[in-house]
């Protein structure tokens, strides 16, 4: 994993663009004093670091003393969010909607009401245009509280008409309120336990989801109600595997930017996405055609300048874009072309290792392992492997599990027998400790057990067997997982036919036979 400071100036700085800084150097020298150019003298020392280190600091800024640096660190990360706020007012409709409420603040304090009044009500036209009921929230309660203390006849029946907004708008953020929680829930859900794995966690799934999805959901117009019922319905579809309600969600939740265009540039994060997972969507259900298509549609938008200028959406639309790169490979069967991305992928994740969560370099890390794995080369599939499985903690138990027994096929591939003994007990005690033992990986470790006893030359009739037996799991939701984590029918094709991985999935891909 990446290892990199978390010092929270050092990450802001390290954070900022050429522009930024230029900006920023010039927001502080509009008044120059003893101060100010200390903050620059240990900006400057914090901009040429690699890594955080005070002792450096104090000897590159040596103006500063070590009992000063706490201050002069606060009042620089204070500095700099000043400066950027400044020069990203136009991008954000959040900080132009604040500053419409704190200059509405202002000339109410200034005892101007009409003037004051007038403002809200562009904030809330404002506001209204981007759907952002927080705001809309904010005005009104200024609003009545403006009417309430002083008279000021600006319109007869304003009070009946701020209590109607006011209800409407209140009614609104409940169910906004509620849909996004049940979307976080389930996703959290997911994040800690990865797909259903049997008929307890399908019922506990469904359970919640009936228990906290809230009434009126059908009449839901907005965009951000249908945002999070859309989400909610992803999150559901996917942990019980139901690619086809995943799909139609996923397709859904980013259709909801066409009818709300709008919200595109407020909303980037949330599109990118849905992007991911409708890309996710359609190599679950292997439509290679579809997700080529998507992938280039998701191209075109990266390339957009708004989004160039936003880091955080960058780095998140380029992690979503290369992860459906490497699922279209996997679908062609084309492993060892995938992995002339491979340097790339490193170099990203050791550049924005800050920025990118321990989840989605999981993923990386076992998608990387799989182009090995596929394309034959087992010692590097291990590497790979060894840093998932050495990973601290108890996120995604589902892919530790996977990333355990594709490292165990992996050294079985390689022949190390003595050590395979080991392992086949060790995964085996862990899968089924985090309740992760599906019928298919119990025939799986039956079969590695039984190899150790058999010759190499009654090797080929085994593999036949175990998948004559993973055959008869193929349509069965609860095994899905096991088979989109691993392709295990492809791996014993392969055995059998003795060429690699990917050669068997390729001819499949090629021939038109993977449905």
């Amino acid at each position: 994993m990446p290892n990199r400071s978390t010092d929270s100036l050092f990450q802001l700085v390290k954070s900022l663009e050429k522009s930024e800084k230029r900006n920023f150097k010039l927001y502080v020298k509009r008044n120059t004093d003893s101060e100010e150019l200390k903050i620059i003298q240990l900006f400057d020392a914090l901009d040429k670091m690699s890594d955080y280190d005070e002792s450096q600091i104090l000897k590159r800024a040596k103006s500063i003393k070590k009992q000063q640096l706490s201050n002069i660190k606060a009042n620089l990360y204070k500095q700099i969010l000043s400066s950027l706020r400044l020069i990203k007012e136009e991008d954000n409709i959040d900080i132009r909607l604040h500053e419409q409420m704190d200059h509405a603040r202002i000339l109410f304090n200034k005892g101007l009401y009409l003037q004051s009044l007038k403002l809200l009500e562009r904030l809330k036209e404002t506001a209204r245009a981007y759907q952002q009921l927080t705001f809309l929230q904010q005005a009104l309660f200024f609003e009545k509280k403006i009417e309430t203390l002083y008279i000021t006849r600006s319109m007869q029946d304003r009070a009946d008409r701020l209590t109607d907004e006011s209800e409407a708008v209140n009614a609104q953020l409940t169910l906004v309120n509620n849909l996004s929680n049940l979307a976080l829930q389930l996703y959290s859900w997911y994040i800690k336990h990865g797909h259903a794995r049997n008929e307890k966690d399908l019922k506990s799934a469904k359970s919640f989801f009936d228990k906290h999805l809230p009434p009126g959901t059908s009449q839901a117009s907005g965009f951000y109600e249908q945002l999070y019922l859309y989400q909610a319905y992803v999150w559901y579809a996917f942990i019980r595997q139901d690619f086809e309600e995943y799909y139609t969600y996923s397709k859904r939740w980013v259709s909801l930017f066409a009818d709300f265009p709008g919200l595109l540039k407020v909303e980037t994060a949330n599109y990118i996405k849905g992007m991911h997972n409708l890309m996710s969507a359609e190599f679950a259900l292997l439509n290679e055609e579809q997700l080529a298509t998507s992938i280039k549609q998701f191209e075109a938008f990266v390339k957009q300048k708004y989004l160039e200028e936003n880091e955080n959406n960058r780095i998140l639309a380029y992690q979503y874009l290369y992860t459906a790169r490497l699922n279209l490979y996997f679908l062609r069967g084309t492993f060892t072309k995938g992995l002339r991305l491979v340097p790339f992928l490193e170099d990203m994740l050791k550049e924005y290792g800050l920025y990118l969560d321990t989840h989605r370099v999981l993923v990386f890390y076992y998608k990387i392992a799989s182009l090995y794995f596929g394309s034959g080369n087992n010692e590097k599939a291990i590497d790979y492997l060894n840093r998932i499985i050495n990973q601290k903690g108890d996120l995604r138990t589902d892919l530790q599990g996977y990333a355990r027994l594709l490292h165990l096929i992996a050294h079985y591939e390689l022949g190390n027998f003595e050590l395979l003994e080991y392992l086949i007990k060790s995964v085996y005690r862990y899968m089924a400790k985090m309740g992760n033992l599906s019928k298919v990986e119990e025939e799986i470790f039956d079969f590695l057990r039984r190899s150790f006893h058999v010759g190499a030359h009654a090797l080929k009739p085994e593999f036949e067997k175990l998948l004559g037996k993973l055959r008869k799991y193929e349509g069965n939701p609860l095994e899905a997982r096991t088979f989109a984590y691993l392709d295990v029918i492809s791996w014993l094709e392969s055995k059998i036919s003795g060429v690699h991985v990917q050669d068997v999935i390729r001819e499949k891909f090629l021939l038109g036979k993977r449905k």
